[in-house]
């Protein structure tokens, strides 16, 4: 059942010899985009990048020889940045926001050797190792991204598409 149109199709005829699949989530350019237009799957596999980012990581951040400093700049130039890679189009919904807060301070509980049950508070450990809240940054890139299209010529598709 096509999810768009309600009918039974499974691909689209483009051309003589040409036919398209239809799906309901593919991914474009790294993001998930869905048929209903939620983010869910592109949130689950951001998730997933920032793990796996941080898993091949993992020696260099739990290195007890390295500082606290070191191993924030890290993760923030390594695990954090290709979590917070196309972010800047992601819908604004608090549950979102809230799902990568928490896989974050999750990776940093870890590089700081803390536990949740220890009860230390994520703004300490995120100070200790030099970071910005993950949410502050990926509204400063959000905002960044919308300054770009704001200053892009009036007959920009770009900016067409904001009206």
């Amino acid at each position: 059942m096509n999810p768009v149109t309600g009918t039974g199709c499974t691909s689209v005829e483009i051309g003589v010899n040409a036919n398209l699949e239809l799906v309901d989530k593919f991914c474009y350019l790294g993001n998930i985009l869905s048929v209903d237009g939620d983010a869910d799957a592109a949130v689950e596999t951001i998730i997933q990048i920032g793990w796996n980012k941080f898993r091949q990581l993992v020696p260099l951040l739990t290195d007890k020889d390295m500082s606290l400093i070191v191993r924030g700049i890290l993760h923030s130039r390594c695990v954090r940045s290709s979590m917070l890679h196309g972010s800047e189009t992601l819908p604004v919904r608090k549950e979102y926001e809230v799902a990568l807060q928490r896989a974050e301070m999750r990776m940093i509980r870890s590089i700081c050797g803390m536990k949740l049950q220890d009860r230390v508070p994520s703004k300490g450990l995120r100070e200790r190792l030099g970071l910005d809240d993950f949410i502050s940054v990926l509204q400063q890139n959000r905002l960044r991204w919308y300054g770009r299209v704001l200053r892009k010529e009036d007959n920009d598709w770009v900016k067409k598409c904001m009206e």
